[in-house]
């Protein structure tokens, strides 16, 4: 027998750097509402895949396929870097984090 995949390559499958700069975004956008108050993270989300034209189907898609295949954990890891390398105050934050949630993925914490 032959190994096979939990999940086949999605059609339009994101290479992994794009989906790192993606996801670091969404987690940027994520911090709107603190400094704008009454910011709509969907319409922040929209125009983050609008402005690289990337379906969400496409996006959600290359997410699972990426989870499936255990590289998500990389992707996350390499989001970020990005943000830290835009913002480096947010180390100190994301160590913070790290510390209080030892358990938890990536970005999730």
């Amino acid at each position: 027998m032959s190994c096979s995949q939990l999940i086949d390559e999605p059609k339009n499958l994101i290479p992994k750097d794009k989906m790192s700069e993606i996801v670091a975004e969404f987690a940027m956008n994520d911090q709107l509402p603190t400094y704008v108050p009454g910011s709509n993270l969907e319409n922040a989300t929209r125009t983050t895949l609008k402005q690289r034209n990337i379906k969400s189907a496409d996006f959600i898609e290359s997410y699972k396929y990426y989870a499936a295949t255990g590289d998500l954990e990389k992707i996350l890891n390499n989001a970020q870097e990005i943000i830290v390398e835009k913002d480096p105050t947010a180390k100190d934050y994301i160590d913070k984090k790290l510390k209080e949630n030892k358990n938890t993925p990536p970005l999730v914490k």
